[in-house]
């Protein structure tokens, strides 16, 4: 459904009915001043508010463009100098562009697009004119179907724009055409290409096939400055030599990676193409492994495409729900390119268990033309590091296996009675490994010797580690990113530390009571910090990562959405349902607010336990709230208990066997709350939205407590989770191991669905659904919508 139907919904829905005589009551919509803040014209408004940092590779620099209200700049950052400068001289760039195109350009609007810097003084960049490029036509394919007539025979051609090309050197500001320019290799999604670039594998038929380089240099060649179906054409037309290393692979027991969204149609057309598969390439290019996939088994889930084509067409697709008693099974086969044989792994020790191969920590520059890789963790092709997790996600086993013999050894493993969140190995050239566990509650790093053995914990405290950023195995020195170390601050607000092996000397490293996003060089000396509040100015610095500031970069330029009347979110605390824990949110109100009248308050809801969807940042905030609150409403974003991974284990799992119902008890203590706090908040008109688990919770707020919420709009709910994937239900709910006397292990899955509450409904409900959502299957909204037809509702 259209977002502003669905707006218009909740806007009638608690306006109108409860339509009151006193003055002070708000009941009449602000449609202008809705219309004013819609999403779309925000964005208009809003200029840039983060820098993308762009590193160049063999440098310290990095690159990045820039928008504000008097148009886009590009600069370049030296760390090593600690400075900043424009790339160009707007105005004479972009006379010398109107020059050379003959389209006239500004110093506001430069055409610059595709900056690859070829070394730190010299880029190249494309700008696209007005003028046909009469070679190159567009064909059907590439065109929206809409902008075709029904009668082909009466289509005018469409031809590309022409586009030309430039190099620049930035301390002469020497610009010239690139007359004799050659496109640059464009790798296709099937390619896997070796690191030493002399192999090249990909599936075809549900096997396994390579080429060599020479022969993988002709299909890049015919695929050379064209896109889409002209180069899938092009390289379809090389003859080269394919040399097949499988030959067991077939239709759901396949090395070829399966794409949602295609049509059986399509599928049938594009069967014998090549494929993209998944593997990971020892570094030193003698062997792969591959991970196999075997949905023989699994049950089929379908969708039909009913708008674009003339007849609507199937779309077929395994599909595991919770509770399956036959999901997809995983196996791990090494390749040894020198001999072509093939030794396959005994993994096994789970039922119905995931694995997942370690790859290596690369760093990857944006505009490089090199193939991108998945390379193995160990040094050399003699090990491969792997992990399997139990069905129920309670066990996991970090392992090593021997790619000669095909031994397999546990190096350590983890337990919980509830679920194991997974993260990256690190692993260091001595062999010794850095890992990421929740196993005292909160999320830490552990060091662990090479041969599996727990030497300490590095990281420890009332605090989330997030992530690793980067290792110096030089400075024997880790930098991550973790939350709620900070006194005072908002909890989830992260921040960039460093820490030492053995545990010692943990620092911070971008101070400020802001939420901190960073991006940092390949040598992990410095880095890029963006960081805001939801009710600050954006602003971005450069750091070294002893935690200097070596430069401030930008300022977010707000002052077009200033002067067009907009005002911060207002960030709140409150308690959960159990008058302990703390529960942040974000508080939207209408920007012709009057305190003297009272206003519905409307939830946008997410239950997790990914996210709950509240904004800590000013480009975290959501401008669909800000557009809803200005109809006269008190918009908020709140948390539960149960909602998010970044805080402790006890919070994040609250939910664990009660993935329904856990996290409304909080929504409500919290708008209660809030109404308590605030005489504008009228509690008799509460109403709550969201989508996907959003839509599935606003649903059941209905349900449980009726009487409190009065209108909900769900979209693309997973109403009943027996009808959801199993990875999302039974993880964040819990499926039961059964282990009978003899040994044989079954699965046992039971979940509250909101279906079951439908004879509670009382105030207004909306669902809406997608009919192609091949995620959360159009069949969990039927089935809730047939509910309340036999509830009578």
């Amino acid at each position: 459904m259209n977002k502003k139907y669905a707006i218009g919904y909740l806007c009638f829905c608690l306006v109108m009915p409860l339509l009151a005589e006193e003055n002070n009551i708000s009941n009449k919509a602000n449609y202008q001043l809705a219309g004013r803040f819609a999403p779309y014209k925000i964005k208009k408004l809003l200029y840039s508010t983060s820098i993308n940092a762009k590193w160049i590779e063999g440098t310290e620099n990095f690159w990045y463009e820039w928008k504000t209200g008097d148009g886009k700049s590009f600069y370049m950052g030296d760390p090593i100098k600690g400075t900043k400068q424009l790339l160009f001289d707007n105005d004479k760039i972009a006379a010398e562009l109107t020059r050379i195109t003959r389209d006239p350009w500004d110093a506001q609007h430069l055409p610059i697009e595709k900056i690859k810097f070829i070394d730190k003084n010299t880029l190249q960049f494309d700008v696209k004119s007005s003028q046909d490029d009469k070679g190159e036509e567009v064909i059907d394919e590439e065109i929206d179907e809409q902008k075709w007539d029904i009668d082909k025979k009466e289509k005018e051609k469409i031809y590309k724009k022409k586009v030309f090309h430039f190099e620049y050197k930035i301390n002469t500001q020497n610009l010239r055409e690139l007359k004799d320019w050659e496109a640059p290799d464009k790798h296709p999604k099937w390619a896997n290409v070796s690191p030493d670039g002399e192999t090249i594998v990909f599936a075809r038929n549900h096997n396994l096939y390579m080429i060599n380089a020479s022969d993988y240099k002709k299909i890049l060649d015919a695929g050379r400055g064209k896109d889409g179906k002209k180069a899938e054409d092009a390289i379809e037309k090389v003859t080269v030599n394919e040399i097949q290393l499988t030959r067991d692979g077939e239709e759901h027991y396949s090395f070829s990676i399966f794409d949602r969204g295609d049509t059986d149609d399509k599928r049938k057309r594009d069967k014998g193409k090549r494929k993209r598969t998944r593997i990971y390439w020892a570094k030193d290019s003698k062997k792969f492994a591959s991970i196999r996939s075997d949905q023989r088994k699994s049950k089929d889930l379908w969708v039909v495409h009913s708008v674009k084509n003339k007849r609507p067409k199937l779309e077929t697709y395994k599909y595991d729900m919770a509770g399956d008693k036959n999901v997809t099974q995983y196996e791990i086969d090494i390749h040894d390119l020198a001999t072509q044989s093939i030794l396959k792994l005994d993994i096994k020790k789970f039922k119905d268990q995931r694995i997942g191969v370690y790859s290596g920590r690369q760093f990857r520059y944006p505009d490089s033309d090199k193939p991108q890789q998945t390379v193995w963790l160990a040094e050399d092709s003699k090990k491969l590091y792997f992990y399997r997790q139990s069905r129920d996600m309670h066990k996991v086993d970090v392992c090593v296996a021997d790619t000669e013999t095909g031994e397999v050894k546990v190096l350590f493993e983890e337990k919980l009675n509830t679920y194991i969140e997974l993260q990256r190995l690190e692993l260091l050239k001595s062999g010794d490994m850095i890992w990421w566990s929740e196993r005292d509650g909160w999320a830490h790093l552990y060091y662990y010797g090479k041969n599996g053995t727990l030497k300490r914990q590095i990281t420890s405290g009332p605090f989330s580690v997030r992530r690793v950023v980067g290792v110096d195995e030089r400075k024997k020195t880790i930098y991550f990113m973790a939350n709620g170390r900070e006194k005072n601050e908002d909890p989830y607000f992260q921040h960039l530390y460093s820490v030492f092996f053995d545990g010692t000397k943990l620092k911070l490293l971008n101070r400020g009571n802001f939420d901190h996003r960073i991006s940092m060089g390949e040598s992990n000396r410095f880095f890029v910090n963006n960081y805001s509040r939801v009710n600050s100015l954006p602003r971005s610095a450069l750091y070294n990562t002893s935690g200097k500031k070596m430069v401030d970069l930008q300022e977010a330029d707000l002052s077009q959405l200033m002067m067009a009347g907009f005002q911060y979110p207002e960030p709140f605390q409150v308690k959960s349902a159990d008058g302990v824990t703390d529960i942040y949110g974000v508080m939207t109100k209408p920007f012709d607010f009057d305190p003297n009248n009272k206003y519905p308050i409307i939830a946008y809801v997410y239950p997790g336990p990914q996210t709950e969807s509240v904004a800590k940042s000013f480009t975290q905030l959501r401008h669909s709230t800000t557009a809803l609150a200005q109809f006269g409403f008190i918009v908020i974003t709140i948390g539960n208990r149960g909602g998010h991974p970044a805080r402790s284990k006890w919070y994040h799992n609250y939910g664990y066997g009660n993935l329904r119902d856990y996290g409304l008890a909080d929504k409500k203590a919290g708008i209660e709350q809030l109404a308590d706090r605030y005489d504008f908040i009228d509690i008799d008109r509460v109403g709550i939205y969201g989508h996907s688990g959003g839509g599935f919770m606003s649903t059941a707020a209905m349900l449980v407590y009726p009487d409190f919420f009065k209108v909900a709009v769900s979209s693309s709910g997973n109403h009943n989770n027996d009808v959801y994937n199993s990875w999302w239900s039974e993880k964040h709910h819990g499926i039961k191991e059964i282990v009978d006397d003899s040994g044989r292990v079954s699965f046992e899955y039971d979940i509250a669905k909101n279906s079951d509450l439908a004879k509670n409904l009382q105030g207004h409900l909306l669902l809406t659904t997608g009919d192609i959502d091949n995620n959360v299957h159009m069949a969990g909204t039927l089935r809730m919508a047939e509910a309340l037809i036999r509830a009578n509702k």
